[in-house]
């Protein structure tokens, strides 16, 4: 049955996708896709990824952030995300959350980061209140 547009609650409904332990690439990878070809809201939440990684953003200089030769010695894979960001050290400890929404799903939110970490926030605070 189709809810008629009259009769839909006002704000944006937010697909999810529950993943445990998969490996931070692939978790990139679904991201990539859903931005690139979905015009839905998402929410993906991995529960941690096997095996230990260090991801980058995607202007990080790996020259300039990391330690080359225990990275090489130690065999820990290395990956750039498609986005921004710090370099992170990711492992099976790591909950990763992605929002994937559209420029009007959150009235008034401005694109930037103080103001979209702002915004989750909220959520987190209703899901583990204090």
């Amino acid at each position: 049955m189709t809810i008629p547009q009259s009769q839909k609650i006002g704000r944006p409904l937010m697909k999810l996708i529950r993943l445990r332990g998969w490996p931070i690439l692939q978790q990139l990878h679904i991201e990539e896709q859903l931005l690139r070809t979905s015009s839905e809201n998402w929410c993906i939440i991995n529960d941690g990824t096997r095996k230990p990684t260090i991801v980058m953003g995607v202007s990080g200089k790996p020259a300039e952030l990391l330690e080359i030769k225990p990275v090489l010695h130690d065999q820990v894979p290395v990956i750039k995300r498609f986005t921004g960001g710090g370099t992170v050290i990711v492992d099976s400890g790591t909950i990763f959350v992605t929002f994937i929404c559209n420029k009007d799903a959150v009235p008034d939110l401005q694109p930037y980061p103080r103001p979209i970490m702002s915004w989750s926030s909220l959520i987190y605070n209703e899901g583990f209140p204090a």
